[in-house]
């Protein structure tokens, strides 16, 4: 009789813990990695992600977010994506022409004049037919984010004119492009992971470096880096990525849930770059960085050759493919 009590009671107390803690028993963790600061719009867009991801699916799935590079490099990520090792990232273009060669469209030099030029091209046929080759590798995309108009910044001399930026020896994201661009404007471009840029800029390893205002600002660049350039010389857009593995292995319900919470986060990102460009030019110049506007017409004149050359790579060594790509990019934007 008493061992018969004390079974009944021992059943009661865990009836009472599993009906008291439901989410636990429950919840799927997604592990998303990035390799920009707390701070930064990408991991701030993603903490609405998570909260959108919670409510949707009623605490189903959890969204965990690992900034500055813990789980390693966007290359990296991007890989793990395949591997079903990691469940998500958001990251620059950069890498992923390495795996999707039309991606480097979105790297040609002054593309876009401006967000509403980059958005018609990014969220209409051109970018989803981008978007849609994803699967094929093992990875699906969830939507365009957006790092934003990328601007350089450098310790040798204030930038003026193409001239000044002679011999300087500029960190580049891991893209053809960046670095013939680099090159066509009389600058030394220096592939290097972002995770590593902060240090190689304070031991001079580089003298300088291209991002986004909102990046410059949450990486803290201002703290190692003396001058600001206004250039705009490339549109910077994101890529939400999922796992297929891991995507497969959700209920449709729940596919449905993470697109949805997708696509709202997105745009409360991408407004967050746009408020972020409206205060933080500002913001660095009171930090001790000095200011300058160049002229870009000299910009967009010496990087014409970079598109001519850019076929084959954005063609995958298809040179007609890749023109074919780029004509209908430029005719979509009147030009």
């Amino acid at each position: 009789m008493k061992r018969s009590l004390v079974k009944l009671g021992i059943a009661a107390v865990l009836t009472v813990i599993f009906a008291a803690t439901p989410a636990f028993s429950k919840a799927r963790v997604i592990k998303v990695s990035t390799t920009t600061q707390p701070t930064h719009i990408y991991n701030v867009g993603l903490e609405h992600f998570a909260k959108l991801v919670k409510e949707k699916t009623n605490g189903e799935l959890e969204v965990q977010i690992f900034p500055a590079a813990q789980l390693g490099s966007e290359r990296d990520a991007v890989e793990g994506l395949q591997l079903g090792t990691l469940e998500m990232t958001l990251t620059s273009t950069g890498p992923l022409g390495n795996f999707i060669p039309e991606i480097k469209l979105l790297n040609l030099p002054f593309l876009f004049k401006d967000r509403d030029e980059a958005y018609k091209i990014l969220d209409g046929k051109i970018g989803t037919g981008i978007a849609d080759k994803f699967p094929a590798i093992g990875i699906r995309s969830l939507g365009w984010y957006e790092n934003g108009f990328r601007h350089i910044t450098n310790n040798v001399r204030p930038i003026n004119s193409m001239k000044d930026m002679a011999g300087i020896k500029i960190r580049v994201m891991e893209d053809s492009l960046f670095i013939s661009t680099m090159k066509a404007l009389g600058a030394s471009p220096l592939p290097m992971a972002f995770g590593e840029l902060y240090t190689a800029l304070e031991q001079g390893t580089v003298d300088a470096q291209e991002n986004p205002l909102v990046n410059i600002d949450a990486s803290r660049f201002y703290e190692v880096q003396k001058h600001l350039a206004i250039t705009g010389h490339f549109y910077s857009p994101a890529m939400l990525l999922v796992s297929e593995i891991f995507y497969q292995s959700l209920t449709p319900a729940q596919q449905k849930a993470l697109a949805e919470a997708a696509t709202l986060a997105r745009d409360f990102e991408r407004n967050l770059s746009i408020e972020g460009d409206k205060t933080t030019e500002a913001k660095l110049a009171s930090k001790g960085m000095t200011v300058t506007h160049p002229d870009k017409a000299e910009f967009v004149k010496a990087v014409a050759p970079v598109y001519k050359a850019a076929a084959k790579d954005i063609g995958g060594g298809d040179a007609a493919k890749g023109q074919k790509l780029i004509d209908e990019t430029l005719a979509e934007l009147g030009r």
